[in-house]
């Protein structure tokens, strides 16, 4: 079962107070309220959504557009640790793979993937700008460079 499949039914009254904040909501507040929503759930619920999207009268087809068109936006429960791992051209020279298969083994998720305890998501990136570190992950906004797969396990322990 995963992360989503156990998240249980989210309370509404964060979107109540977030859509009475906002007033009035059409298509061009679309964005905004999702960033507020998703900042005060720390994704979008899918019942939230539809709820907001039936109370504001916008097309779930427009919102879940949006939502699903900006890589900004979660519509599954994000771990409260994000560790991502660069992909760019000098961490793949430096061994960014093996660093990968090591957050990988370490974490027991794949790519995109949250730990079922909601601890961490993983992810990897095209570039994380600081290829004179390679390779490279972060965790939340630390970055930690010239990794080797040995160091992964000692870095994670840091993040509860």
């Amino acid at each position: 079962m995963t992360a989503a499949e156990t998240a249980s039914p989210a309370d509404l009254g964060h979107a109540l107070r977030i859509m009475e904040e906002m007033q009035p909501i059409t298509e061009s507040s679309i964005i905004p309220l999702l960033q507020r929503l998703q900042s005060s759930y720390g994704y979008l619920p899918r019942d939230v959504v539809l709820d907001v999207c039936e109370r504001t009268g916008l097309p779930a087809s427009r919102v879940f557009g949006v939502a699903t068109f900006y890589a900004q936006f979660h519509l599954t429960p994000r771990g409260r640790h994000v560790v991502r791992c660069c992909r760019g051209t000098a961490c793949h020279v430096r061994g960014g793979h093996s660093i990968a298969q090591s957050v990988r083994r370490e974490l027991g998720v794949e790519e995109g993937g949250t730990t079922e305890d909601l601890r961490f998501t993983f992810e990897t990136v095209a570039c994380l700008g600081t290829c004179f570190l390679a390779p490279v992950i972060m965790v939340d906004g630390d970055y930690y460079g010239n990794v080797r797969p040995a160091k992964i396990s000692g870095i994670l322990a840091r993040y509860e």
